[in-house]
């Protein structure tokens, strides 16, 4: 599974939660957010997977440049031999093949940069995506844990309102001990 898409999961989830009024908390399903976090540590692996590809391709391609550039030198010591038989054009000969063998190093040396240019791009994009992945993920791990403490402040402070409604020094005193009361303060 694309990680971007459990990233856009988790953003909607989070979006989708429940306001909490007059407050900055949101109360999200926990189990959906947990659901699509072990999704992403799955999906994460097929990255590192695509990324050894990556890889494994530029490993055939600097094979494959290696394999043409002895093909290529054979070739030119093939015709160097040939031409070295014939007296007249031994010199240019010489020459030739030497021209060749320079241009197959050439060429495997730019097959080799540029397999490495690629898989170093590969490799860096790759990196860029798992740091903002880690970035959401952990942004997602804080933000449940503070909504967990806020409902659990709130559970504790409507207890205590609750605790405060029910002592007796808010309770009314009854008229007669009122009465009784204002007496014995006046005598």
């Amino acid at each position: 599974m694309d990680i971007q898409h459990l990233i856009d999961r988790l953003e909607d989830l989070v979006d989708g939660g429940r306001h909490i009024p007059m407050g900055k908390y949101t109360i999200i399903d926990e189990e959906a957010v947990l659901s699509i976090i072990d999704q992403m540590r799955i999906s994460i692996p097929d990255q590192i997977e695509s990324a050894v590809r990556v890889v494994n391709q530029r490993d055939k391609l600097m094979a494959q440049a290696n394999e043409e550039a002895g093909r290529i030198v054979a070739h030119a010591r093939s015709k160097s031999e040939d031409m070295l038989n014939r007296d007249s054009i031994v010199v240019g000969a010489r020459h030739q093949a030497g021209n060749i063998v320079a241009h197959a190093q050439r060429e495997a040396d730019q097959m080799r940069a540029d397999a490495d240019a690629y898989v170093v791009e590969v490799l860096r994009e790759l990196e860029s995506h798992l740091l903002r992945t880690l970035t959401v993920v952990r942004n997602g791990i804080a933000k449940v844990m503070q909504d967990r403490e806020a409902a659990q402040q709130a559970r504790a402070s409507v207890q205590r309102a609750a605790q405060q409604q029910a002592t007796p020094d808010t309770m009314p005193i009854p008229k007669r001990e009122q009465v009784e009361v204002e007496r014995n303060d006046q005598s």
